[in-house]
């Protein structure tokens, strides 16, 4: 089997340079769901790297009710508490981009949230970490994320890391290691997504695309959270995509590449591999984006 082309997507970078009078709509409202009780830093940190990464409004969905407040340290994100009433407040918020899955649990109350994004249509959705696992275990929350790929081609990327998508395909993680192209591949007919394998060399393909693989990356970025920053990343360059020309296709792959490479940035500073954080690399990635442009 030939190996998946490298990934080169930062030039594309230039297309989200803002003119003198673009205003926070021009940069996209973007949504974000999880941070169940115990574990709304997970949301926090996909927060931060949308605001971070350039969207014009961070809102966070936060189902711990302790946690959904605004912090006076990043007082840009609306931080407020998911209710049950899903639908709608995505009807009453209008998001450009929605991501779901970092924190989020598996009470009825994230399965009503999850719902609720599958069904909203026609803008790219981004579904991470636990949101992954609980369409791994329900049919129907797989078959609504068929039914809107078919309508809406193009809208919902996954971002699994192993693990994650040994349970997606069945199977074990080691499996998924030993060939992950093949995983990759099998993932994207599963699920009819754009399709985000995470690890060393992360690869990303989708039903209209061939995989291609990012070569940067280092071991420093194995750590909780770094995985809730590039979902925060997608959805803000996604966003900033829909009135800048670039599309989710390509905003994931500006996210991933941007993504190892201030991770490798930071590390040939002597900032990591070990002890490197999601929050360093978030910045970093600002600092990249930026003199990209």
């Amino acid at each position: 089997m030939n190996l998946p082309a490298e990934l080169r997507s930062l030039d594309l970078i230039a297309r989200l340079k803002r003119k003198p009078s673009e205003h926070k709509g021009n940069a996209g409202k973007v949504l974000l769901i999880g941070g169940a009780p115990g574990m709304a830093g997970a949301l926090m940190l996909a927060g931060s790297a949308a605001l971070h990464l350039g969207a014009g409004w961070t809102i966070l969905e936060m189902l711990d009710p302790t946690a959904a407040h605004a912090t006076p340290e990043q007082a840009e994100l609306m931080v407020r508490l998911a209710s049950f009433n899903a639908q709608d407040q995505l009807e009453t918020t209008t998001p450009d981009v929605i991501a779901i899955g970092p924190g989020l649990g598996f009470s009825a109350l994230a399965r009503e949230w999850l719902i609720a994004a599958l069904r909203y249509p026609n803008i790219p959705l981004v579904i991470d970490a636990d949101a992954l696992n609980l369409i791994a275990d329900n049919a129907e929350f797989l078959n609504l994320l068929k039914e809107r790929n078919q309508s809406f081609p193009g809208m919902s990327v996954l971002t699994p890391h192993p693990g994650e998508a040994a349970h997606l395909l069945n199977t074990s993680a080691e499996v998924i290691q030993e060939n992950r192209p093949i995983a990759l591949s099998n993932l994207v007919e599963l699920t009819s997504s754009i399709v985000i394998l995470k690890g060393q060399h992360t690869l990303i393909a989708s039903p209209l695309h061939v995989a291609v693989q990012c070569k940067e990356g280092n071991p420093g970025m194995a750590i909780g959270g770094m995985g809730d920053a590039l979902t925060g990343s997608i959805a803000a360059i996604a966003a900033q995509g829909i009135r800048h020309d670039l599309n989710l296709w390509e905003a994931c792959c500006v996210s991933v590449q941007l993504h190892a490479s201030a991770a490798d940035s930071l590390v040939a500073r002597q900032i990591g591999p070990i002890g490197l954080t999601p929050t360093e690399v978030i910045l970093e990635m600002r600092n990249l984006l930026n003199k990209l442009l």
